[in-house]
């Protein structure tokens, strides 16, 4: 049996596919969520989900919540006697999702798909994983969670073209993913979001409104009336759910303190997260090359979308209502149950290939000109952008910045920022080159990146055909090497550089063929285009190659054409 389950920051639940469909595994209390919430005595008795969470009002200070967000960090939360990471705890709850979903289903439950943000590095992805088998599962899929919320929506089931905006706001992460399908395949286009926004902050825009207005120091107050006045801004704003006019009664130093609050004031004080929120969906939107009015779907998902304040910014941003036919709490959680089926290839679900992206800027260092021949060091030179659907490869030339230069760095960097500095270095690789004037020798510098988190990294010089490799793995990655170089046989197909493959070369020969054989008017047309597809293959997009190829055959056969039409 596999169950999916969606690992969240304030809620998680499991999932499970039946004949009629997917379906929630409820808890042993009878619920569809379990809080995400971990309590841990001093005698080391452990409380996990809605009982943690009522504990910690009373001992905040042994008690942890919203730790998804440190996964794959090296932060520690002290409970009892003991420090524990966010993927400790994260374990933890999802052994209990394994022991309820085991007591419901009545079988043991050894293999789990599970959700996480789009935006999780492979860092995160990894401890996730990690958590996933220290709870005793098997986890050999890591989906992310607005594929999921797509999946359970029932879109990858669409025959046509579809672009798809899933916008995820959970309790802890915001993440907004543009997807296209086109016959089975259910392809990310984009991914963009912000791993330290979700309800949780938009419960804490209601805590410093009550601080304010009552002149409170929130280091003044005990971890007792911090949790208390917390719990009381959470149900504050829920009560926005149904009415415009939410009330807060907290107990502090034994005065019950009554704070009434308008929709209209609480949406002012929320215009900051609401600017947060609308930048990451303006660079998965560039990132794509998608314009509004060509979504075809606005998919909600996640429990902080509930919010009329949410529901109102996002019909207003997008000129239309969301898609919500699925409870926004469930829709991920379904859908990885969904993939678990695909996985088991059941019948009745209709097999989708799912593609990912490259969430960060992979690159190099490189040394730049500026005026009066002066050399600046330290730039930033993207190989394989952001949002490239992976597996991928890339390949640019560079050259030597200095005279008698005998050896090129190559700095593999990680990140967005235009200074290397600013980047994270993954590692280093040097090769020799022969001594000559600056710009005079050359090397090819190969990317390869696949889904299982390999960077391989190929330098060849051009005048000798030296070449330097050197493979990147996370510390997690438990392939070995010999599974690694397997890996990286398979992905060489991606390493042929695009105008070297065949049916781009086929056009390129014809295309010269026939400037050969015309004269005039007609020459300067295919020399047009073939700029144009030039210029499409310098950028090693497999999808806009594809696309400008056929768009170069079309042109071709429009231009022969008229060339034997008119030399008849």
């Amino acid at each position: 049996m596999i169950i999916g389950i969606d690992l969240g920051t304030t809620n998680s639940l499991a999932a499970y596919f039946t004949e009629e469909g997917p379906k929630i595994i409820p808890t042993r209390l009878g619920n569809n969520m379990v809080p995400s919430v971990v309590s841990i005595d001093e005698e080391e008795h452990v409380y996990i989900g809605e009982t943690a969470k009522e504990r910690g009002i009373l001992y905040p200070e042994s008690t942890a919540e919203v730790f998804k967000r440190s996964m794959g960090t090296t932060k520690t939360f002290h409970l009892g006697t003991k420090d524990y990471t966010a993927e400790d705890l994260s374990s933890l709850i999802l052994s209990t999702l394994k022991e309820d979903a085991e007591q419901y289903l009545g079988e043991k439950v050894e293999e789990a798909v599970i959700s996480v943000p789009a935006y999780f590095n492979d860092s995160q992805r990894k401890a996730t994983k990690r958590a996933g088998e220290m709870a005793g599962l098997k986890v050999e899929r890591i989906i992310s969670e607005p594929t999921a919320a797509a999946i359970s929506y029932g879109l990858y089931q669409k025959n046509l073209n579809t672009k798809i905006l899933v916008f995820d706001l959970g309790g802890g992460t915001f993440d907004v993913s543009i997807l296209e399908l086109y016959h089975n395949i259910l392809e990310v286009r984009a991914v963009a979001g912000d791993n330290f926004l979700g309800g949780e902050d938009f419960t804490e825009v209601l805590v410093q409104m009550f601080l304010k207005e009552y002149k409170l120091e929130e280091n003044s107050l005990d971890h007792k009336t911090r949790s208390h006045i917390r719990t009381q801004a959470e149900r504050c704003k829920k009560e926005f759910f149904e009415q415009r006019v939410s009330t807060m009664k907290c107990n502090v130093n034994g005065e019950i303190i009554e704070y009434k609050v308008e929709l209209s004031n609480y949406e002012k004080s929320c215009e900051l997260l609401l600017e947060r929120i609308r930048k990451p969906i303006k660079r998965s939107l560039s990132d794509a090359n998608f314009k509004l009015s060509e979504l075809d779907e606005i998919v909600l998902v996640g429990g902080a979308t509930k919010l009329p304040i949410i529901r109102k910014f996002v019909g207003k941003l997008f000129g239309r209502v969301p898609n919500t036919s699925i409870n926004p709490d469930e829709a991920v959680a379904l859908g990885a149950a969904i993939q678990g089926a695909m996985k088991e290839r059941k019948e009745a679900i209709k097999e989708v290939i799912l593609t990912d992206v490259c969430p960060f800027t992979l690159g190099t260092e490189v040394v730049v000109e500026r005026e009066s021949n002066r050399m600046e060091t330290g730039h930033f030179y993207p190989i394989i952008e952001r949002n490239t659907v992976i597996p991928a490869s890339r390949t640019e030339r560079l050259y030597t910045a200095h005279d008698k230069q005998t050896k090129i760095r190559i700095n593999i960097l990680q990140g967005e920022s235009r200074f290397a500095r600013n980047n994270l270095s993954l590692g280093e690789l040097f090769i020799e080159v022969p001594a000559k004037p600056a710009g005079e020798e050359a090397v090819d510098v190969t990317y390869t990146y696949d889904v299982n988190a390999l960077l391989e990294v190929e330098a060849t010089v051009i005048s000798t055909g030296v070449k330097k490799r050197q493979i990147i793995k996370n510390k997690d990655n438990a392939m070995s090497d010999e599974m690694v170089e397997e890996r990286m046989r398979e992905l060489s197909y991606l390493k042929i550089p695009p105008r070297e493959q065949e049916a781009n070369k086929l056009l390129l020969f014809r295309s010269e063929r026939l400037y050969e054989e015309s004269v005039g008017e007609l020459r300067k047309q295919i020399e047009y285009y073939v700029q144009r597809f030039e210029d499409v293959l310098q950028k090693q997009d497999p999808v806009k190659i594809e696309a400008a190829r056929a768009e170069f055959k079309e042109a071709l056969d429009a231009l022969e054409e008229e060339f034997y039409f008119t030399t008849d």
